[in-house]
C-alpha cells in the first residue's frame, strides 16, 4: 500500500510559566493508504494534540507531517487549509455541529467552500443526502441538531468529514460523549468506511478494545510513543 500520512519526529510544547509541557515529544508513525491505526493512551496523554499535528490543525514545535509526499508546515497557510478542506476529514467527541443548521446544511458545508455554481451545488447536496443515508439517518435530513440524539449527530459529523472524499479520516475520541452500544455502532460504521472507501482511518481513544479491530496500533503516555 502507498504511504498516505507520516508524522516524522513530531513534538508540541506549550509554556506554563516557567514549566514546559511536552504534549507530544519526538513521536514517529507512518499510515499506509486504507490503513487503520488506533491511537491509545490515558487521557491527556496527548492524543488530540497529536491528531491535531497530524491533520494541519495545529503546527508542531518541531518535526515534520508529510501528506502524499507534501510537507504540510512547509506551505502557506492557504494551503493548508484548502488540504485540510479536501484532503482530510476530521470528526469529534462533540459533533460540533451548527444548531440552526438541519443535518443536510450541516453536512453541505465544507463542499460549499470550494463549489459556487449550481451545478456545483447540486451536486454536493445530491452527494450529501446520499452520506446520510449511508450513515442510516435518510429520514433524519431536515433534522436539525437539538432534535438528533448523541449517535445520530455522531453520523452527522461523519458524513460531514466524508462530504469532500477525504484521503484520510481523523476521528478524536468519536465514542468518547456516547453509551457503549451507540459507540459500537459508530466504530462499526467507521470500520465498514474504512473497507469500503479504502480511505485512511486513525481513531484516536481510551478504549483500549479498539486495538483488536485496528490494523496498527500507536500507544502513547506523556506525549511519547510507548
Amino acid at each position: 500500500m502507498n504511504e498516505a500520512l507520516e508524522g516524522i519526529d513530531l513534538s508540541k510544547l506549550y509554556k506554563n510559566g516557567a514549566r514546559e509541557i511536552r504534549a507530544v515529544d519526538g513521536v514517529n508513525l507512518r499510515l499506509a493508504g486504507g490503513e487503520f491505526l488506533v491511537v491509545t493512551g490515558p487521557s491527556g496523554a496527548g492524543k488530540s494534540t497529536l491528531l491535531h499535528l497530524l491533520g494541519g490543525l495545529d503546527r508542531p514545535t518541531s518535526g515534520n507531517v508529510i501528506l502524499n509526499g507534501s510537507d504540510l508546515y512547509a506551505i502557506s497557510e492557504a494551503k493548508r487549509a484548502h488540504i485540510r478542506n479536501t484532503k482530510i476529514g476530521f470528526v469529534f467527541q462533540f459533533y460540533h455541529l451548527l444548531p440552526e443548521f438541519t443535518a443536510i446544511e450541516n453536512v453541505i458545508l465544507p463542499a460549499l467552500i470550494r463549489r459556487s455554481t449550481k451545478d456545483e451545488v447540486r451536486r454536493a447536496k445530491h452527494r450529501a443526502q446520499s452520506l446520510l443515508e449511508t450513515v442510516g439517518l435518510r429520514e433524519r435530513i431536515d433534522h436539525k441538531p437539538s432534535e438528533l440524539s448523541g449517535g445520530e449527530s455522531q453520523r452527522v459529523a461523519i458524513a460531514r468529514a466524508l462530504i469532500n472524499e477525504p484521503e484520510v479520516l481523523l476521528c478524536d475520541e468519536p465514542t468518547g460523549n456516547l453509551d457503549s452500544n451507540t459507540g459500537s455502532d459508530i466504530i462499526r460504521l467507521l470500520s465498514e468506511i474504512n473497507r469500503q472507501k479504502g480511505l485512511s482511518l486513525v481513531i484516536a481513544t481510551h478504549d483500549e478494545s479498539l486495538k483488536e479491530k485496528a490494523n496498527s496500533v500507536l500507544c502513547i503516555k506523556d506525549g511519547k510513543k510507548t
